[in-house]
């Protein structure tokens, strides 16, 4: 039987839940500018798919204080840690263990769908968009965020030079695991293939000017949770990429250094007819 989760063991451990944490902070403040376009009716129903500890699934609740916000994901410790989280504002938040490649819900639920930082590291995302958009009210939306790991930018160093980490790890990770961690450049492909509308490519940028302490920490959460992994299926060793990734957070946190992570976020619009 496939694998359908195939990072089970890094979305688990203790570093993912300081990734979304600072993955959060960094991108949020830019991405709500992006939420805030969407038409959404009065008290609208949204879905928070593969939400994880529930970090986003309540900024959406802040931003909306008149939806209905559900947040979904199978990995148990998140969800408990985003319930004790959500005890201030439901019962109009909820989350529940469900598998986003087939969600109980009815075709047409929800007027917003989101799924941030989850297709890069699953198989088949394209199953998975077609499943959100099964989900998705006509004239609603649907707004991902898909990692594309070609879009991570650091100075060269002394010895080490970043670009050929970017270049060789991303791409034998996603074979050894099924997963394309190019997800973000060939979303805009998929949601049109669907017939969706309005369909937007914008970015958020992470770099050492706007978020440095939030991007230092996003790189230590993957150095903490990857490197072993890194080590296990890629031709990169294990203490070769504890180096890369030392280098690029020295990179991050040195004054006049300059790095930059460019996040894509693809949204669309249902068709109404």
């Amino acid at each position: 039987m496939e694998d359908l989760n195939p990072q089970a063991k890094q979305m688990a451990d203790e570093s993912m839940v300081r990734n979304l944490a600072a993955q959060a902070r960094a991108i949020w403040p830019q991405e709500m500018a992006l939420v805030k376009r969407y038409a959404l009716p009065p008290h609208p129903c949204i879905l928070d798919a593969g939400c994880g500890t529930g970090e986003i699934t309540l900024r959406l609740a802040e931003l909306r204080p008149d939806a209905t916000v559900l947040g979904v994901d199978i990995i148990d410790s998140h969800l408990e840690l985003a319930r004790a989280r959500a005890r201030r504002v439901s019962p109009r938040v909820s989350f529940a263990h469900q598998s986003i490649y087939e969600l109980p819900a009815d075709e047409n639920s929800f007027d917003l769908v989101v799924c941030r930082h989850v297709l890069h590291s699953i198989p088949h995302p394209g199953a998975v968009i077609r499943e959100l958009a099964r989900v998705t009210r006509p004239g609603g939306y649907l707004h991902l965020i898909p990692e594309d790991y070609g879009m991570l930018h650091f100075q060269r160093g002394s010895i080490l030079d970043p670009a050929d980490f970017w270049h060789v790890a991303p791409r034998r990770f996603g074979a050894a695991t099924n997963t394309d961690l190019f997800i973000g450049r060939n979303t805009y492909g998929i949601m049109r293939d669907l017939s969706f509308e309005d369909v937007a490519v914008d970015y958020v940028v992470v770099d050492s000017v706007r978020a440095r302490e939030d991007f230092a920490a996003i790189l230590e959460a993957w150095r903490d949770g990857y490197v072993e992994s890194i080590g296990e299926l890629t031709p990169i060793s294990r203490e070769s990429a504890l180096a890369y990734f030392d280098q690029m957070i020295a990179n991050v946190r040195d004054p006049h250094g300059y790095a930059v992570w460019m996040v894509p976020v693809i949204s669309g619009r249902k068709p109404t007819a």
